[in-house]
């Protein structure tokens, strides 16, 4: 993963000081559906253990 972010960073780190209009990010779509997924996923399973320990820390 550091050595994708040192590439990212070496290919775009001159456009940084350049002059003119930001170019509007790129999005994955494919990445986008796969976090909102895992977002879901996330929240069931917090959601689900929230309901079983609530018995022992009384909330």
């Amino acid at each position: 993963m550091i050595h994708s972010w040192k590439r990212a960073l070496l290919e775009g780190a001159s456009g940084v000081f350049e002059r003119g209009g930001k170019k509007p990010p790129e999005i994955d779509e494919e990445q986008v559906k796969e976090l909102h997924a895992k977002i879901g996923e996330l929240a069931v399973a917090n959601d689900l253990l929230s309901r079983k320990l609530k018995p022992w820390i009384g909330k």
